[in-house]
């Protein structure tokens, strides 16, 4: 329990570093009038670039693919931002609305699939399959973390518990892609095989996403005992 207690402490103390870091965007974005709804479809075009950048180098058979991963990172790493200013646009700029918060969970569940399937197809398409049925597992679980929480709120529950959350996610998916792209275009001599560098993070999300989902069944079911 205190292990959890300081994990919640750490994942706050950086949202609001983060926070302090873009808010100085998000009031430009107010000024001139960018919607909290421009703002998460341009996150998801940017997840969509990733994922096209993916799927390229799951085509691309030369040496090079790898860059096309680190910079696919890169991209999905600087989009994961704006899934953070969306919601600082509506709160700051007083433009929440009950539509955008469904077109932003809509969006993000797009932004989740279209990433988690272009890592499967570029591992295919490089002789990875093990690497790919992980990744797959990482996006039947993601998807269910989120199915199961809409489906509780909707019985009337509050259910956010877990540690694999979307921002836990979007981490280690973007910084996965990065630091295997990284990895293997700067070193020319590496004892082991640099895709394990995006494998392993799939695998962790393929494990405590899925349990997360399985948690969140549970304390649902507990819940609607109470009542």
């Amino acid at each position: 329990m205190e292990i959890k207690k300081q994990a919640k402490k750490l994942r706050d103390s950086l949202q609001q570093l983060i926070y302090k870091i873009i808010n100085p965007l998000v009031h430009g974005m107010i000024k001139i009038g960018i919607t909290p709804n421009i703002v998460t479809t341009i996150g998801f075009l940017g997840n969509l670039a990733g994922a096209c950048l993916l799927i390229y180098a799951g085509i691309n058979q030369e040496a090079d693919y790898y860059k096309l991963i680190g910079w696919a990172g890169g991209v999905i790493l600087c989009s994961s931002l704006f899934d953070m200013m969306d919601g600082q646009v509506a709160r700051i700029g007083g433009m929440a609305s009950t539509f955008g918060a469904m077109y932003d969970s809509v969006l993000d569940r797009y932004s989740e699939l279209v990433t988690l399937g272009g890592i499967c197809f570029c591992l295919i398409g490089h002789d990875y399959p093990i690497g790919a049925i992980i990744t797959f597992a990482a996006l039947i679980g993601s998807l269910m973390v989120s199915y199961v929480r809409a489906r509780a709120e909707g019985l009337g529950l509050e259910c956010k518990i877990g540690f694999m959350q979307r921002p836990e996610r979007v981490v280690l998916t973007s910084l996965g892609l990065l630091v295997c792209g990284i990895v293997a275009t700067q070193s020319t001599h590496l004892s082991f095989d640099p895709m394990l560098i995006l494998i392993i993070p799939m695998g962790f999300i393929a494990i405590f996403a899925n349990i997360t989902a399985f948690a969140r069944i549970e304390y649902s079911r507990r819940q609607l005992i109470k009542k």
